[in-house]
């Protein structure tokens, strides 16, 4: 059975979110372009050295305030008794989990070398431990900024919010631990995350699935 574009129109949105997520990072499993390394070495030639550790320390802002977000959403969500923040806290937790998950199976189905192990001009502030497709750091940066884009819906949240996000990626590629499109991947994966869990989400709860169970025996 062949499969054709025109069949995505009969999947469910959950179905077409994963599929479009899937193609991205087929795409991107190929080995770095010469597009991809030169983007990359100008921006780690022409750094800033003095820079490196500034970058570092927005680096590890990632995984925190990722694990921060759903907490405080939550938390927050309780402290007002207001149940759409803590449904949005729960659907950023899930999100965050997601986006780690999908990270790590990534990360050793391409089991892609960092650009110091393959190309030796490029400068790295410290050896890294595990693949480098798709950036980690970069992608729960996006998928807490996302979180927060959509949760509160505000230009003053939204705005500084994906400015970090994004500033997590430039770090990744100042200090020559990822290509351009980890980098890119990473911002897919997490902002990705966070509408396929909405997604699902409204599924999950859509009126035609709340089914009243009927009373009597067999229960």
């Amino acid at each position: 059975m062949k499969f054709k574009i025109t069949d995505m129109y009969n999947w469910k949105p959950l179905q077409r979110g994963f599929f479009l997520l899937w193609s991205v990072f087929m795409t991107f499993q190929a080995p770095a372009q010469n597009a991809d390394i030169d983007l990359l070495r100008n921006i780690n030639e022409n750094r800033n050295p003095a820079n490196d550790r500034g970058m570092y320390f927005l680096t590890q802002t990632a995984d925190p305030v990722a694990i921060a977000t759903p907490i405080v959403l939550i938390g927050a969500g309780f402290l007002t008794k207001d149940p759409e923040l803590k449904k949005n806290g729960f659907i950023s937790a899930v999100s965050v989990f997601g986006t780690y998950s999908v990270g790590y199976i990534l990360k050793k189905a391409v089991n892609r070398p960092r650009p110091y192990e393959r190309y030796p001009f490029i400068q790295h502030y410290r050896i890294e431990n595990d693949a480098s497709f798709p950036s980690g750091s970069t992608a729960v940066a996006f998928s807490a900024a996302t979180s927060l884009a959509m949760t509160f819906k505000k230009w003053y949240v939204i705005a500084p919010a994906y400015a970090w996000a994004a500033g997590v990626g430039y770090s990744r590629m100042h200090l020559g631990a990822h290509y351009p499109t980890d980098v890119l991947a990473g911002a897919v994966l997490g902002t990705g995350s966070v509408f396929v869990t909405r997604k699902l989400n409204n599924w999950i709860n859509r009126p035609d699935r709340k089914k009243k169970v009927p009373s009597g025996k067999g229960l």
